[in-house]
């Protein structure tokens, strides 16, 4: 091959390549506005029920990430005397308690009274936490809500349309020094979401 088609050749890869990644940061854009929208919905008081989503617990402490689902479950709970909370998630590697009985202890420890917390502790996907957490709804009809970090929320909330349940998202902070990653990776959960969808 002579060196004008070669140049040619090149031109054309390096513009595709353009092309494609301009392509996948604005498929990343249109993610991170449904993102944030999910996240600044309005709250309905008195819901019956919140799911709040487990995450990484660190031997028997919740991580950061998981301590603000629970700071926030704890201030909806405080402010609405009715609803119930069903802490869900499992316990996975590294974790000497189930992600379901952190949050437990933690909502425990805001002034939560324990008979308004329920355990769905085998869960170990946002999936099964919704799924396990279904049959646990004390009241299906009523109002519910999922409590999880605020990049979460979309994801959550579509997963949980899958299993009939039409649910607002409460957002909890993100911690700072994962926002970065959380984000990416969740763009990509979304993005594997959207193809399980398809098949």
């Amino acid at each position: 091959m002579d060196q004008k088609k070669w140049s040619g050749k090149l031109k054309k890869i390096k513009k595709f390549g353009v092309l494609g990644v301009v392509m996948l940061l604005a498929y990343f854009g249109v993610l991170h506005i449904k993102i944030v929208e999910s996240s600044h919905q309005a709250i309905p008081e008195d819901a019956g029920y919140l799911i709040v989503l487990g995450a990484r617990v660190k031997g028997s402490v919740p991580s950061l990430s998981l301590q603000y689902r629970i700071d926030k479950a704890a201030e909806y709970l405080e402010a609405n005397g009715n609803t119930v909370a069903i802490v869900s998630g499992g316990r996975g590697p590294g974790e000497d308690i189930s992600e379901a009985e952190a949050m437990k202890q933690g909502l425990i420890k805001h002034g939560i009274d324990e008979a308004r917390i329920i355990l769905e502790d085998r869960s170990t996907s946002t999936k099964e936490n919704i799924a396990f957490s279904k049959g646990l709804i004390p009241d299906p009809s009523s109002v519910g809500l999922i409590v999880s970090n605020d990049f979460h929320l979309y994801r959550a909330i579509k997963m949980a349309e899958n299993e009939g349940l039409v649910m607002a998202g409460v957002p909890a902070k993100t911690p700072k020094v994962v926002l970065v990653k959380s984000y990416i990776r969740e763009y990509l959960a979304i993005t594997k979401y959207y193809l399980t969808q398809l098949l």
